[in-house]
């Protein structure tokens, strides 16, 4: 038979300090006293009947066989992690955890969340806006809405939307350059929301695609869309928007996308979560409720001319 294993504490005890190289810092971490964890390394290393550390002055090192159970301990206390946090979530059928971009948070869902609110009063939502690829297991997270160009294999996914951009501006912008010429004298808002690896799309390439001069550089620069569109909404420019952040404000006449090119990207909204937990009931009432919306979304690309992503010059 496999031999016994030591107390749970003391390998607890082990992985932190093997982690941190340090009997105080691993301590700290377990909220216990350095000699409460120096007894527990010293009961697993007499369980095991060799060291694991070497005791130098101010720090230790792992012997050969103290490497050795790195890797298992590691292992088995991030298996542990995620079991406990799937049990947690099992037991709490009203919390549902989503993560989005701020942009996509900010202007598509927040303005609904209250439809959301008043349909499933039962469901605690909890938002977490970040550009961060967050993580599953180790951020808590029950639900991913992701903006990509692939699927993420191992999960459930399932597309949202397809996205367009074009050029926006207020309808005052929007009189004075009533033609795709006319941009060229326009004020430009730039952007720096379309991260597809060497490949972007920023005004000189849009200009390109429409068999425009390029534009002479300068305007403001923003990192987020959304700010992006804000600024666009105020007056400030005109910014090369996408579909999915000014629908709002297009629906509302706040912005315009007056000529006839777009450029479909090739990225698009996708909602994720673990394989298998699709039908979790607060997960499926999130989903089939954000379909909902999203079909009932005016889109104003039905009629403009589109170019893929991959065709422009």
């Amino acid at each position: 038979m496999p031999a016994a294993l030591p107390p749970l504490t003391a390998l607890r005890a082990f992985e932190a300090a093997a982690r941190h190289l340090s009997f105080a810092r691993a301590a700290e971490e377990l909220h216990v006293t350095p000699q409460a964890l120096s007894l527990q390394i010293k009961s697993l290393e007499e369980h095991l009947g060799a060291p694991v550390f070497r005791r130098l002055n101010r720090a230790v090192e792992l012997t050969e066989a103290g490497r050795a159970l790195v890797p298992g301990a590691r292992e088995g206390f991030s298996a542990l992690t995620r079991g406990w946090a799937a049990a947690r979530r099992a037991t709490d059928p009203a919390r549902l955890t989503v993560t989005a971009g701020p942009a996509f948070t900010a202007k598509w869902l927040a303005p609904r969340l209250p439809d959301f609110a008043r349909a499933h009063p039962d469901i605690e939502l909890n938002f977490s806006a970040s550009l961060r690829r967050m993580d599953f297991e180790t951020d808590g997270i029950d639900l991913a809405i992701r903006f990509s160009d692939r699927d993420d294999p191992g999960l459930f996914n399932t597309c949202l939307c397809d996205e367009w951009a074009a050029p926006m501006m207020s309808p005052a912008l929007a009189a004075a350059h009533p033609t795709p010429e006319s941009l060229v004298t326009a004020p430009l808002v730039h952007t720096d929301n379309y991260p597809f690896g060497p490949d972007t799309l920023d005004w000189p390439r849009y200009f390109r695609a429409a068999g425009l001069t390029p534009p002479a550089p300068g305007g403001p620069r923003f990192s987020h869309a959304d700010h992006a569109t804000d600024a666009a909404v105020s007056g400030t420019g005109v910014v090369l928007g996408r579909w999915s952040i000014a629908q709002g404000d297009l629906a509302s006449g706040a912005l315009v996308a007056p000529y006839p090119l777009a450029i479909r990207l090739p990225h698009r909204y996708r909602l994720l979560c673990r394989s298998g937990e699709e039908t979790r009931p607060q997960i499926a009432a999130f989903l089939a409720w954000i379909l909902a919306r999203i079909a009932d979304t005016p889109d104003p690309g039905l009629s403009l001319t589109f170019l893929d992503f991959a065709e422009l010059p």
